[in-house]
């Protein structure tokens, strides 16, 4: 999508909203990709959501130098996105129309892109790639890239229940006059999750609809940013409410559209997606938040049919099969496990008398049968690493448990190391490990070294595991943080580079093994005013 090489568009056709709220240190930037979309853009709209900083002066200056740009600016402040969104539309004259966040950025040639699908497919809605961009590292990872893998026409969002996974609004270019005819518009108000809803209604409406693989959306996301956006903070209980209610919402309406299969898609969605999110944190938050988002998620859930269960990925499913079967919270620690990415089933591998593998000795009525059926290459592996930095070599320990004699039987051979840079998503070492089975043939280890001095800069690393099977298949995995004594401490080494470097193996919020890393005497004096910053509070 190079704007300098593709042909520009017959005519504009492109109304672009932006919606802020004193958001003066991204606005202009977002709005500049807009205006930079080139003559595919008719205008660009930019709703001021009753800012109280500088934000209605930075449009005011970029509507001075280009007559595109009209801002809207509102008395008071909606709470929410829909509000804004819903007044751009309102004003919006040109055929498509497309919403972007201030705190966002348009790739180049994403508008072009999208326009050009429109006319050629005669689309009511044209969807494309989006790209998580993590700030400031700047690493990107595409947003359910399987859906956009190749270009499509639907002439029924039924014919694809997958799209329902796809619930942003801002990948997207929408025919003005469609939206128009249905009434579709956004929620009013503080609706945290406002795209659920609203793309459920886009599909109610059966769009014709066009898919392409270009990346047309950047979603900046700032972690340590001081004010999260609505959607990313997620430590209130208000949060999952506003989840559960937009799903709930999102789902009624394509029941009521006669789209079942999209229903049961968008559930399904949930529970691989929100539930297992949200469970990974469940640790993390008080005693009473658990049990009230126990008791939320439970109530949820007994609204699914069975084969809404059974139409979710196996992590998700086991992770819904235990709420529904225990009133209160209860085995944290394992679901926070399965519901990691790629899930980890640790032990206890119970069984009933006649055999059959269930969650545990307690909750016999949560079975497990399905495991004994899956490939080995799809199974959620345990494995516990231990991870012990020291001046002679790194030691990596590693053991793989058996799954209810599933490893037995894939005879699993060796695994493959990989250090991951988690700011810049680019490997440093590789070291592969033979794994050897026990006399009991139900654990296997294997051990490896790990030259950390050789590591060149301070960062998170995180420790991916490929395990090889007899067959000649395998499983990506990560390995269980391991917690005995002398373990998950900071070591200082020696750095051929640096002269020292501090390593600190942790455990990820999933549980997984991962390794801190601070070189040279900057990185030290960075960790110890860190420490001492926490031991001040």
């Amino acid at each position: 999508m190079d704007p300098t090489t593709a042909p520009p568009p017959a005519e504009p056709g492109v109304t672009i909203i932006v919606i802020g709220y004193d958001d003066a240190a991204h606005v202009a930037a977002a709005t500049r990709s807009a205006l930079d979309q080139g003559p595919a853009v008719t205008e660009v709209i930019a709703v001021d959501d009753a800012s109280t900083d500088d934000s209605g002066r930075l449009l005011g200056e970029l509507s001075a130098r280009d007559p595109r740009l009209h801002v809207v600016r509102r008395g008071t402040n909606s709470g929410g996105c829909g509000t804004p969104r819903n007044d751009g539309l309102a004003r919006a004259a040109a055929p498509y129309v497309m919403f972007l966040d201030s705190d966002d950025v348009l790739p180049p040639g994403a508008a072009a892109a999208l326009l050009d699908a429109a006319r050629r497919h005669e689309a009511d809605l044209v969807s494309g790639l989006c790209v998580r961009r993590e700030l400031p590292s700047g690493q990107e990872t595409p947003w359910l890239p399987e859906l956009y893998a190749r270009p499509g026409v639907l002439t029924d969002p039924g014919q694809r229940p997958g799209l329902v996974r796809d619930t942003l609004c801002v990948n997207k270019l929408y025919r003005t006059e469609f939206l128009r005819e249905h009434g579709i518009r956004f929620p009013d108000g503080r609706c945290l999750y406002e795209d659920f809803v609203f793309t459920a209604r886009v599909l109610a409406a059966r769009p014709r609809t066009a898919l392409i693989p270009d990346t047309v959306y950047v979603w900046q996301v700032r972690r340590a940013a001081d004010r999260l956006s609505l959607s990313l903070d997620r430590t209130g209980i208000d949060n999952w409410q506003a989840r559960l209610d937009a799903h709930r919402e999102a789902v009624d309406i394509l029941l009521s559209a006669g789209l079942p299969k999209l229903a049961r898609a968008a559930r399904a969605h949930f529970i691989d997606h929100s539930l297992r999110m949200y469970a990974r944190e469940l640790e993390l938050r008080g005693a009473e938040y658990r049990a009230e988002w126990w008791r939320r998620t439970r109530a949820h859930l007994q609204t699914f049919d069975t084969a809404d269960l059974e139409a979710a990925p196996s992590p998700g499913r086991m992770i819904g099969r235990v709420i529904l079967a225990s009133p209160a919270p209860r085995d944290l620690p394992r679901l926070k496990e399965v519901a990691a990415r790629p899930a980890r089933l640790r032990p206890p591998y119970a069984r009933t008398a006649d055999g059959t593998p269930v969650w545990s000795a307690d909750l016999p009525e949560v079975a497990l049968t399905h495991l004994l059926e899956r490939p080995a290459h799809l199974l959620p592996l345990a494995v516990d690493g231990e991870l012990r930095p020291g001046r002679r070599g790194t030691r990596l320990r590693l053991l793989l448990h058996d799954l209810y004699g599933r490893m037995a039987d894939a005879k699993p051979l060796a695994v493959d190391v990989t250090l991951l840079d988690r700011q810049r998503g680019a490997a440093a070492q590789h070291r592969t490990a033979e794994l050897v089975p026990n006399a009991a043939g139900n654990l296997w280890t294997a051990e490896t070294r790990l030259d950390l001095s050789a590591l060149s800069r301070s960062g998170t690393w995180d420790i991916q595991l490929r395990v090889h099977f007899a067959d000649g298949t395998h499983r990506d995995a990560t390995a269980h943080a391991s917690t005995g004594p002398g373990l998950l401490r900071r070591t200082a080494l020696p750095s051929r580079r640096h002269g020292i470097l501090l390593a600190q193996p942790y455990a990820t919020h999933s549980g997984a093994l991962a390794l801190r890393t601070a070189p040279g005497v900057r990185g030290a004096l960075t960790v110890a005013r860190r420490r001492l910053r926490r031991l001040l509070r």
